[in-house]
């Protein structure tokens, strides 16, 4: 049974692909299009970052992951490099978790 969904979802990408390569040129060079394709990654990170963050199961939590994301964001202010920034998340979840 498990093998019908993975060709079904195998078939489903693949026309997915296809659809997305037979939109015709003059839509791709369209602005708002070019305008809504450098947005669009920068929404879709931010609804993972969110959902990551601010859930647990099925109910949304303030736990250490928000402060890490909140260090991140003091470090991004200071324009930390970009290792930095996860290390400083990172560091700040594990020390408050580590404390209760």
């Amino acid at each position: 049974m498990i093998w019908y969904a993975v060709i079904a979802a195998s078939v489903g990408c693949y026309l997915f692909k296809l659809a997305g390569l037979s939109v015709p040129e003059r839509i791709l060079r369209d602005e708002r299009t070019r305008r809504i394709a450098a947005l669009l990654p920068v929404g879709l990170l931010s609804a993972l970052i969110a959902t990551q963050t601010f859930t647990g199961g099925h109910h949304i939590t303030l736990d250490a992951r928000a402060a890490g994301l909140g260090a991140a964001v003091i470090a991004l202010l200071f324009r930390a490099p970009f290792l930095i920034v996860v290390a400083v998340a990172v560091a700040t979840t594990a020390v408050l978790r580590l404390l209760g």
